[in-house]
């Protein structure tokens, strides 16, 4: 991630995040079932990486010494499809094929389906303690490839993650960075009504990490937020990423009932025409 973040590339970053957004309600609707919420929320943070920061080749997805994206909360896999697809991993029309038989855009990843996945994820709570295994690995055989985790809020509720989060903070696995969707909501209601997670911060302090915080649906501050994450050396870092669950489509945001559910023929129709009028908004602002 050497290339300044200037307003060209900015706008052009945030117009791929809307396009990301319309694709993954249309990919929703093709499906018939999957997951809103989570991934129009993340869709800022995935094109910042996938656009931005990963040292990554779609046409070489095996390359040795690529950066890596661990996805832990797999449900969330409908907005790293349409960055893959829209990065070159594999052509936009596959995307139709979501959830279907035999399809390789399955409703969790499968690492031995697609070129790019790095793991397989479905079951919470797995995924910290695997991308350390492999940022591990990579300071083992001294390699300067970036891993990078991201993680649900809800999945923290999992005993596991915080036996991978005192691991790694034994054991400085700096070359690590985790990213919290911190949405505060799950499939059953909002985190701090089903179990609270506060002091998050306080707690990954206490555990030997460096904390940040930031607006994961601020583009620009993310990449910040990353690039102080690559300066950090004796520790790993972690970044709550406070993101807007169903962001870009008014009805969903914050929403915590369309955490699992997809949009129907017209919700999504109205959904894209927020999108669409949003698109314009955003060429109007940088002109």
């Amino acid at each position: 991630m050497t290339e300044e973040l200037h307003e060209d590339k900015l706008k052009e970053l945030e117009l791929t995040a809307v396009k990301t957004r319309e694709l993954i309600i249309e990919t929703l609707l093709e499906a018939g079932s999957g997951h809103s919420a989570g991934p129009l929320g993340m869709a800022d943070i995935f094109t910042a990486f996938y656009f931005h920061i990963l040292n990554h080749d779609p046409k070489n997805p095996n390359w040795e010494d690529r950066d890596r994206l661990i996805l832990s909360n797999g449900h969330i896999c409908p907005v790293r499809y349409v960055s893959m697809a829209l990065s070159g991993y594999f052509p936009v029309e596959e995307l139709k094929t979501l959830r279907k038989i035999n399809s390789r855009l399955q409703g969790h990843p499968h690492r031995t389906s697609l070129p790019g996945l790095e793991t397989t994820s479905g079951p919470l709570g797995e995924g910290l303690s695997q991308a350390i295994g492999i940022a591990l690995a990579g300071q083992l055989d001294n390699k300067k490839f970036q891993v990078y985790c991201l993680t649900s809020d809800g999945e923290h509720e999992e005993g596991n993650t915080w036996e991978a989060a005192m691991f790694a903070g034994k054991n400085k696995i700096n070359n690590l960075t985790q990213i919290i969707d911190r949405n505060n909501i799950q499939i059953d209601g909002f985190t701090e009504n089903v179990m609270p997670l506060e002091p998050l911060k306080a707690k990954y302090e206490a555990f030997n990490w460096e904390v940040l915080e930031v607006d994961g649906n601020n583009i620009r501050a993310f990449v910040d937020a990353v690039r102080q994450a690559r300066a950090v050396y004796e520790k790993p870092t972690v970044i709550i990423a406070h993101t807007i669950p169903g962001k870009g489509v008014d009805f969903m945001e914050k929403d915590f009932h369309w955490h699992g559910k997809p949009p129907n023929r017209q919700e999504a129709k109205k959904a894209l025409d927020e999108l669409r009028t949003l698109q314009g908004k955003i060429r109007s602002e940088h002109q």
